[in-house]
């Protein structure tokens, strides 16, 4: 057996947590006997930024990088002025991208663009890698893929990924329905030579520490740095993430239905709670047939960030959310 690659590269940390720590502690310092010397990302940390939809934009995932992390830019369903935008605010930065896979699949002429801009890494989720792996290494990017189930990890496998990202069911956005606990050991069992990332609910150090315990390398982060000041969530999204608290999320398909996405039936979203969802979560054929109605409310809605309609994707961890602050002081905040 192979011994694990590691994300770590002369990297500091500080000690195991023996009681509570708040949002607002470091737990800065060093635990002992972590591999220092492979270099595998490039970083100093192991945390990367979660390539969120219309959220990581170029300053966040340029943020992340100068804190030590990976950032990502978030390429979505794929605007090409939108990415190009990104990154170039992104000002140079070692930062990387992510897609949806089967929304890239549609559009792969995206790829190329993300490639032109010489990413350090590119993250794919939901769908088939293969079509996309060999082309992602021959630009020389890393290849970060992520997983959700057993079915998605022996797919992601057979494509030699150099990252495996285990998300929880915890997570925000879209995702399946495995808790982190057991997933990531499941993973990590099937496949013991591939760095492997935790996603969902990782919003402070207790969260790290434990992903760590369980075998990760490092974490993926996305709610916690959603609530952060570079991101590109409206402030009145970030006020309802740090208000709320985490039975106050759910997995539902309305939102996607009423934006018009077909995601696979495997994948829903974790979401705050809204008005738009009390009403149509468990109605979603009742939501088909006024679709052209609620589309428009929908709409207009968004445009003026009422998010008692407007989706606000985020995972169960926001409990754990009480201020919105830079991301470097996230970052240290998390992993020291």
């Amino acid at each position: 057996m192979r011994p694990r690659k590691s994300l770590l590269l002369h990297w500091k940390s500080g000690p195991r947590l023996s009681e509570h720590t708040s949002d607002d502690e470091s737990g800065e310092g060093q635990r002992p006997g972590l591999p220092r010397s492979v270099k595998l990302l490039g970083i100093e940390k192991p945390l990367v930024l979660a390539p969120m939809a219309s959220v990581s934009g170029g300053a966040l995932a340029a943020a992340v990088s100068a804190a030590g992390g990976l950032g990502l830019i978030g390429a979505g369903y794929g605007d090409p002025d939108w990415m190009r935008e990104q990154f170039r605010l992104a000002g140079g930065a070692r930062v990387g991208v992510g897609f949806i896979t089967w929304s890239l699949a549609r559009r792969p002429e995206l790829l190329e663009l993300a490639l032109a801009n010489k990413p350090a890494a590119v993250m794919l989720s939901f769908g088939d890698p293969h079509p996309f792996a060999e082309k992602i290494r021959r630009a020389g990017a890393k290849l970060i893929l992520q997983v959700q189930d057993i079915e998605t990890t022996r797919q992601a496998v057979e494509v030699r990924p150099d990252v495996l990202v285990a998300q929880g069911t915890e997570a925000g956005g879209h995702g399946g329905d495995r808790s982190l606990f057991t997933l990531l050991q499941a993973v990590q069992t099937l496949n013991t030579a591939v760095p492997l990332l935790a996603a969902g609910g990782i919003v402070d150090r207790r969260g790290f520490d434990a992903a760590r315990a369980l075998g990760a390398d490092g974490v993926l982060v996305g709610t916690r740095l959603l609530a952060s000041e570079e991101s590109l969530a409206a402030p009145q999204a970030k006020k309802r993430i740090v208000a709320a608290n985490g039975d106050a999320t759910l997995r539902t398909t309305v939102f996607d239905v009423v934006r018009g996405f077909d995601w696979p039936a495997k994948f829903t979203a974790r979401t705050l709670r809204n008005r738009f969802s009390d009403a149509w979560h468990g109605r979603e054929s009742d939501l088909k047939e006024h679709l052209h109605q609620e589309r428009e409310k929908y709409a207009a809605a968004t445009e003026r960030k009422d998010f008692d309609t407007a989706v606000i994707f985020a995972g169960e961890a926001v409990d754990l959310i009480d201020s919105v602050l830079p991301a470097r002081d996230i970052v240290r905040r998390i992993c020291g």
